[in-house]
């Protein structure tokens, strides 16, 4: 009897549960996160292969998930190409603001120390830089977004210039200093992924670093 009683109020709470969206203490909100999160990792995966087609058949075959769910988070792949590039952007951003934090106010220090969490992210995970650098500025679809996001570094570098009481000049200059600044670094990055440049990540920061005080003293 006990058994039995036991299986009918299982039975009948296993509907309950997949009603409100709960499996096994998951809600469908986290399990569609889960999978979105499965579908950017699997896109920056492919985008960055260059022996892979980048198609959502093969994201969806290296996540693990059906088409279903791939449509679930994105409209195209040009939406999940896109969120990756704001993902590694959102990266950069974040890492490179808080190591120049941790250095202090020396402009020389910050400098040194926000690129360097710049290259070393890209040491860590090269996947990241050839996508957002390299391979997204060879895509029609996808170049206006980044475009958007060089500007956006760009107007950051020259607040922090500003911030450092490094801008003499001030105005629109700061911004053309950014443009500068930001655009050489690309240039410098995709040269370096590419194998022109025979360079350690070391001398990629100092030169970099000694940029961007050139451009701003």
């Amino acid at each position: 009897m006990r058994k039995d009683a036991l299986s009918t109020f299982c039975e009948t709470l296993t509907p309950m549960a997949v009603q409100s969206g709960v499996y096994r203490g998951v809600s469908a909100q986290e399990r569609a996160a889960e999978r979105r999160e499965r579908l950017l990792e699997a896109t920056l995966g492919v985008w960055a292969d260059p022996e892979v087609s980048t198609t959502m058949t093969n994201v969806c075959a290296r996540a693990g998930l059906s088409e279903r769910y791939f449509y679930e988070s994105f409209a195209n792949l040009d939406a999940a190409q896109t969120a990756v590039l704001d993902q590694v952007a959102t990266e950069i951003e974040t890492r490179t603001q808080e190591a120049g934090d941790l250095a202090g106010p020396d402009p020389a220090a910050r400098a040194l120390a926000s690129v360097s969490a710049f290259v070393q992210l890209l040491v860590d995970d090269p996947r990241k830089g050839r996508v957002a650098i390299v391979e997204a500025a060879a895509m029609p679809s996808l170049r206006p977004r980044r475009t958007e996001l060089m500007r956006h570094f760009a107007h950051r570098t020259a607040e922090s210039a500003r911030e450092l009481g490094l801008s003499p000049l001030g105005g629109p200059e700061d911004e053309l200093a950014g443009l500068l600044f930001i655009g050489g670094v690309a240039e410098l990055v995709t040269a370096w992924l590419d194998g022109v440049v025979d360079a350690t990540p070391d001398e990629l920061v100092a030169a970099a670093a000694r940029s961007f005080l050139a451009l701003y003293r």
